[in-house]
């Protein structure tokens, strides 16, 4: 079973992403800020991590640019969900390691299908 973390500050937003995931067989650990979701990356080692950019105590760029630059770390490929959809914040992400940015609001079924794309890369 693929673990997926989840770092979103908005409480409403991260459990209908983990209900969606779980649904989907994926297993799940979330984080309400960027620290915590660092530390869940190391203990936990996902198979994939969804960040969110505006998070509490680390925002999501950074917690992305710490992913990547840490050996034990950097095979864990990175979603951005974003309500920031203008393109220097898509670039932004990108250049911070992640493989994909997606716009809030999404469908469950276009998140579903980026993340098996991703874990299939």
């Amino acid at each position: 079973m693929k673990k997926i973390l989840i770092a979103e500050d908005e409480r409403d937003i991260r459990e209908l992403v983990a209900f969606t995931l779980e649904r989907h067989g994926f297993a799940v650990i979330s984080s309400a800020d960027g620290r915590t979701a660092l530390e869940l990356a190391a203990k936990e080692q996902p198979d994939l991590a969804l960040l969110d950019v505006r998070m509490p105590r680390m925002d999501g760029y950074e917690v992305c640019r710490r992913i990547k630059a840490d050996p034990t770390l950097t095979h864990i490929p990175v979603i951005f969900l974003s309500a920031k959809g203008q393109e220097a914040e898509v670039q932004a992400g990108l250049e911070a390691g992640a493989q994909a940015y997606i716009i809030k609001p999404f469908s469950m079924d276009d998140l579903i299908s980026q993340i098996q794309k991703t874990l299939r890369a």
